[in-house]
């Protein structure tokens, strides 16, 4: 335990009053140099929230205080809610008033607020602004004569942002703008500012592109010191000494499977039938760690990133193509480093043994899954002669994963049988097609193999009690799934209670398979769910209803599989001491924690450019007629699914031909006088009526 979780667990201790610097130093008998290290600490522990500096000069622990800390989730009226740090307090709704000139994003104190109606949510009154979310800030610039004013792409940013003509720094009018705040918000002015970055015009798709990943901090360049450690390291041959001291697998015909276009191959297979009961299964996984060195400038920045994202027209990596696309990839014909996962597997899907080693491997070919789902599922000749070594391996291959499915069937892990959308776009980047593609064959022999690789280790290293990185999903909350029953109920369909076990949830998407109302139950199910996260400590995975969980199969694109990897060889040299141990334990958890956090931006930045990409493609569809199906009903209209994924909103003003009333309950539109019902799953023909690149939007007409 460092001096700051020393000094915070004597602060929330039960006898602690707020007291003076003096007063502390006296208490805990500080002396000498160790004044200073007290300051640093306290005044660290209140830039984090985790203690409060009072007008009296006291030091004190907010909660002790009848204080909340916790981060601000604004409303475009100018209302928010504060989430708190402590996840068993209840959301404090923040008025406008009451903000103080705080907004969205910020990490704020809040003072809680009695609130004599019980049917109110709580209130609460910023009193401190801890740090602020939005010194930089993306919108869309409008200039007058003498002043220019940005609107925010985030619309939860409820202020428009004040220029003076001296600092428009040549930007034009409807130019999507980085802009810098000068002075905060207050009662009674907008925040101001000056523009720092001219993106481009807002005509342009790709400005809406580089402007979400401005807003999100997405780091798409990298530095010149990184790129020069990655080639370097990327030019070093395979040291002899490795040839000698590693398993040697280059005669086994191990082969990748992967998309078409996918360059970063990080992890490739073999299986064969050992006899009528078992089957051994390699996975083997490139060794990226051989090559990227704890803290040094390429470890640094791919901590930093911790994910690579995938983007419609583009790849932004976690390590420099010299690396992902070069050295680390398991290309064909090729000698490679890898980190193997070996198995013994019976026919009842059980891993009856396993081994863990360093290897060297040479993939025998580099396969797509198109070509080994036409081997398997239509036997075509010409690709069965093209990989007649390889074949009846294959069959194993897809014997082995449908044991393995079936054993995760039975112990009820949930199953999203979603189709993938595939966004097409030609060599400029421009979006030209939007369509669905299922899961096939040998997406599922892939599936079914990590699958069970990162249960291996998982446990192997739990049972081991060695510092690690989970991978968990925790129980979803059940006043979440309360209301998802609730709505499927509409729908004709039952949940047993709100304690859920994952193999209720998994029935019901059996129980929905190719029904109208499929994808919408099956969003409206994940979004009740909790999100999967990394954890130093190990807890069930809720989804796939193990007990031991991690990602280990994917170190080129993910940073918590190459912290993984790093631990683990580690652990097979056995060099860790006590006091390497306890430096890992917090690496762990600091690797966690940005993990996590990236992979939530990832997301969001995949998401929004997906929905610029989409309405780029269905910009020159205006006028054209489709059949849907309702997604979504609100009380200011209902969204509407096209086959192809595309989703737009027929807005409750173009239902002219009635007056409808939402029923909240029920989910419904209902018409007054014409009875007409719209609810979730009923099909519809619409005409799309306007397409907005710059907003992401969609409009339809019922036809």
């Amino acid at each position: 335990m460092n001096f700051k979780d020393k000094l915070l667990s004597f602060m929330k201790e039960e006898a602690y009053k707020p007291l003076t610097f003096n007063e502390l130093l006296k208490v805990l008998e500080v002396e000498g140099k160790m004044k200073k290290a007290l300051l640093i600490a306290l005044n660290e522990l209140e830039d984090e929230g985790k203690i409060i500096f009072t007008r009296t000069k006291r030091y004190g622990i907010p909660e002790k205080m009848n204080l909340v800390t916790g981060t601000l989730e604004g409303h475009q009226k100018g209302y928010a809610f504060l989430i708190a740090d402590d996840k068993n307090l209840k959301d404090l709704f923040i008025s406008p008033v009451d903000m103080n000139g705080a907004m969205h994003g910020d990490r704020v104190i809040v003072r809680p607020m009695k609130v004599s109606d019980d049917s109110k949510s709580p209130e609460g009154k910023v009193i401190r602004i801890i740090e602020r979310a939005n010194r930089y800030v993306i919108g869309t610039f409008q200039k007058s004569k003498y002043f220019g004013f940005v609107m925010p792409d985030d619309k939860r940013i409820a202020f428009d942002i004040f220029v003076p003509k001296e600092e428009f720094n040549n930007a034009q009018a409807n130019n999507k703008v980085s802009v810098k705040i000068t002075e905060w918000p207050d009662k009674r002015k907008n925040p101001e500012g000056k523009i720092v970055e001219v993106i481009g015009d807002i005509e342009d798709t790709k400005t809406h592109i580089e402007a979400v990943l401005l807003a999100h901090k997405i780091r798409q360049l990298f530095p010149q010191d990184v790129i020069k450690e990655a080639k370097r390291v990327s030019e070093e041959g395979i040291d002899e000494q490795e040839y000698k001291s590693r398993k040697d697998l280059r005669h086994l015909p191990i082969i990748t499977i992967d998309g078409s276009d996918a360059k970063d191959l990080d992890d490739a297979i073999y299986a064969e039938k050992i006899n009528d009961k078992e089957y051994k299964l390699g996975v083997h996984i490139a060794d990226v760690t051989h090559y990227v060195k704890e803290d040094k400038k390429l470890d640094k920045e791919a901590l930093k990133r911790a994910t690579s994202i995938y983007l419609s027209d583009r790849v932004i990596p976690m390590l420099p193509k010299e690396l992902s696309n070069g050295v680390c990839s398991l290309n064909p014909g090729e000698d490679k480093l890898a980190l193997s996962v070996e198995m013994i597997i019976n026919s009842e899907g059980k891993v009856i043994d396993y081994t863990i080693f360093e290897s060297i491997v040479k993939s025998h070919y580099r396969m797509t899954y198109s070509e080994v789902t036409e081997i398997i599922e239509n036997n075509k000749e010409e690709l069965i002669q093209k990989y007649k070594e390889i074949v009846a391996m294959l069959k194993t291959m897809e014997e082995l994963s449908l044991i393995l499915r079936k054993k995760r069937d039975l112990r009820g892990a949930i199953d999203f049988e979603f189709p993938e959308r595939k966004i097409i776009t030609d060599e400029s980047g421009k979006a030209i097609d939007v369509r669905k593609y299922e899961r096939k064959t040998s997406n599922k022999i892939i599936e079914e193999f990590m699958l069970v690789c990162n249960e291996t280790v998982a446990e192997h290293y739990y049972w081991l009690n060695m510092p690690f990185v989970y991978r968990i999903h925790e129980d979803p909350d059940e006043e979440k799934i309360y209301e998802f029953s609730k709505f499927i109920h509409n729908l004709g369909y039952t949940l047993k209670g709100n304690d859920v076990h994952p193999r209720e949830l998994q029935q019901l998407l059996l129980k929905i398979k190719n029904t109208k109302e499929e994808s919408v139950i099956n969003n409206m199910m994940l979004r009740s769910l909790k999100k999967a996260i990394y954890s130093p400590d190990s807890s069930e995975h809720f989804g796939l209803a193990a007990q031991y969980y991690c990602h280990f199969t994917s170190p080129i694109r993910r940073y918590p599989d190459l912290q993984i990897h790093r631990i683990i060889k580690g652990q097979l040299k056995g060099k860790f001491s006590e006091k390497e141990l306890e430096k890992l334990f917090q690496r762990t958890a600091t690797v966690a924690d940005q993990s996590s956090k990236m992979e939530r931006i990832a997301d969001e930045v995949e998401r929004a450019t997906d929905k610029i990409k989409i309405a780029e493609y269905m910009v020159d569809k205006v006028g054209e007629k489709y059949e849907g199906v309702i997604s979504g009903v609100t009380s200011f209209g209902i969204f509407v699914e096209l086959d192809n994924s595309v989703e737009g909103l027929v807005h409750i003003s173009n239902m002219v031909d009635d007056y409808y009333i939402y029923d909240n309950e029920k989910k419904e539109l209902f018409g007054q006088g014409s009875k007409r019902v719209f609810k979730i799953g009923d099909t519809v023909k619409i005409k799309v009526s306007n397409v907005s690149i710059a907003k992401a939007e969609i409009d339809f007409e019922l036809i």
